[in-house]
């Protein structure tokens, strides 16, 4: 992994040239690398702007307006959440951040219904930000076109029917946004942004802001930085695609340092996830593609599962304890 390649997705809208060398340098980096920055996207960059400064403002609001939309009031892990709240590896993050969902009815639960069930509902908005509502389901619903045209450029790339992952992308499915501020930090060596993870979904596409601070894990164990560059997006791929492919797309150990200079930092994650009801598939790829041994690394103490709904849950209840003990607090064995 000497460097993280930049792919332009308007090569897409060429023609059938222009479309074979993004969907040939696409798999290429999926598979070498599971991250690339995406150039050419199509999203004005005014909107961008608008998006982090929406967030900025946010992060303005007075303590008491946060809390009124804290994610201690949601069974669906929808809201707010103060620096140290959320827990990666067991260790707290610093950061704080705003988490919003798909807007959808939430069930009527019973003791019969699978637990997953209980991620479907309505986010919380703050009062004093109106605005905030509009533009982020309008950006949610521009990353999901733009993850669409990546997830069925990857089947192409794989020999699959452009439509493969359609399966498990379904009609409800998991999209996630979460808006988050690292706070500047003396002790940087002490104090992670977010601990060293993969994505749990099939997609992520991150906005920065001008200051450094995510790096990826390399092959030989090395952290490189992932710097900014203007107007565009860093995509990785999550465990979905590694796990539905056996292990040739990559899902990539990252994560983020606190800010140690004069700034903080703002970011926001478009997170693509699966419909909650399905079950991941192994796809079969080309003898060329593949090998008789699996490519999958997988952590003992936070295995994988199949079962989209109980995959995604069990990464809800793991880092966010306080929510999970107030909504789901029988299912502490499942952790």
């Amino acid at each position: 992994m000497a460097a993280i390649p930049v792919l332009k997705l308007s090569l897409l809208d060429g023609d059938r040239n222009d479309k074979d060398k993004f969907i040939g340098l696409l798999n290429e980096a999926a598979h070498d690398v599971g991250f690339f920055y995406l150039s050419d996207h199509g999203v004005a960059a005014s909107f961008l702007t608008e998006v982090r400064e929406q967030t900025r403002k946010f992060f303005l609001l007075s303590e008491e307006e946060k809390l009124s939309v804290s994610m201690i009031n949601s069974p669906h892990f929808r809201g707010y959440n103060r620096a140290g709240n959320e827990l990666t590896n067991g260790k707290a993050d610093w950061r704080e951040q705003f988490d919003i969902g798909a807007e959808r009815k939430p069930y009527n639960l019973t003791d019969k219904d699978p637990i997953w069930m209980g991620l479907h509902g309505f986010n919380q908005w703050p009062a004093s930000l109106p605005e905030l509502k509009n533009t982020l389901l309008f950006y949610n619903n521009i990353l999901t076109n733009i993850s669409l045209r990546l997830l069925r450029s990857l089947a192409s790339g794989l020999g699959l029917p452009e439509n493969s992952f359609d399966k498990i992308y379904g009609d409800t499915p998991n999209e996630h946004i979460k808006l988050i501020r690292y706070p500047r930090c003396k002790k940087i060596t002490e104090t992670q942004g977010v601990g060293a993870h993969k994505d749990s979904g099939l997609l992520t596409l991150i906005l920065q802001d001008e200051n450094k601070g995510l790096q990826v894990k390399t092959t030989d164990n090395k952290w490189v930085d992932v710097s900014p560059i203007d107007n565009t997006f860093v995509v990785n791929l999550g465990e979905l695609l590694e796990l539905a492919t056996n292990g040739y797309l990559k899902a990539t150990v990252h994560k983020v340092l606190a800010p140690a200079g004069e700034n903080d930092r703002i970011s926001v994650a478009y997170f693509l996830g699966a419909s909650l009801d399905s079950v991941v598939p192994v796809f079969r790829l080309p003898a060329e593609l593949t090998s008789d041994s699996s490519f999958i690394e997988t952590d003992p103490n936070n295995p994988l599962l199949r079962d989209v709904g109980l995959n995604y849950m069990k990464g809800r209840l793991r880092s966010h304890p306080d929510v999970a003990k107030k909504y789901y607090a029988e299912w502490g064995n499942f952790l």
